[in-house]
C-alpha cells in the first residue's frame, strides 16, 4: 500500500451507490450528520440580530449576501445545557424544503464542524422509539463509524417541520 492510498479518508472517495455523503459535526459531546447536499456554506461563528418574540431556539438573524437568514441554536432546540461559544463554534447554513417544495434557508449552531463520511444506507439503523415522536428532534438514523456512534439528521423535518414551525409562520429565507 502507497502513502496515497493509506491518507485517503472518507471525504477524498466518491460516494458509490446506495451510499450518501454525511458533514458531521459536535453538540454537547455528540456527534450529529447532515446531508451533504442539504449543506450551502460552513460559517464562523458571528453575532445575530436578536429577533422579539421568538422560540428560545432561534437566536435571530443574519444577512447572507442579502437573505436573512433564522439561526437556530441546536443545543437549546434538543434541550442541551447552553455553553460558551469558542473558537470552534460554526453556523451551517442550510437548504431546507417543506411539503410543498418551498426551499428555505436556515443556519444551524454546532460547537464543531469534524468531517465528511460517506454512509452506505444499509449501515444506516433506525432510531429506537423511545417517547412521544412528536418530540423527537427528526432523527432520520443512527451510524456507526470507527466505533464511534453518529446521530444523522432529516434536515427538512428538523427546520421546517420542528423548529421554524415553532414560529407560527414567521418569514424566514
Amino acid at each position: 500500500m502507497n502513502s496515497n492510498t493509506a491518507q485517503k479518508t472518507d471525504a477524498d472517495m466518491q460516494p458509490e451507490q446506495g451510499t450518501d455523503q454525511y458533514l458531521t459535526f459536535c453538540l454537547a459531546g455528540e456527534e450529529y450528520g447532515i446531508n451533504i447536499l442539504k449543506v450551502q456554506e460552513i460559517r464562523g461563528w458571528s453575532e445575530v440580530t436578536p429577533m422579539p418574540n421568538t422560540p428560545d431556539s432561534i437566536l435571530g438573524v443574519i444577512n447572507l449576501r442579502g437573505t436573512v437568514v433564522p439561526i437556530i441554536e441546536l443545543r437549546s432546540h434538543f434541550g442541551l445545557p447552553t455553553t460558551r461559544r469558542g473558537p470552534t463554534t460554526v453556523i451551517i447554513v442550510v437548504k431546507a424544503g417543506d411539503n410543498d417544495g418551498v426551499q428555505r434557508t436556515v443556519g444551524m449552531v454546532v460547537d464543531a464542524v469534524s468531517e465528511v463520511h460517506n454512509i452506505m444506507n444499509t449501515d444506516i439503523q433506525p432510531a429506537p422509539q423511545i417517547g412521544d415522536a412528536a418530540e423527537r428532534p427528526a432523527v432520520a438514523g443512527l451510524a456507526t463509524m470507527q466505533e464511534r456512534m453518529i446521530i444523522l439528521l432529516d434536515v427538512d423535518e428538523l427546520m421546517i417541520n420542528g423548529v421554524l414551525n415553532l414560529t407560527s409562520g414567521k418569514t424566514a429565507a
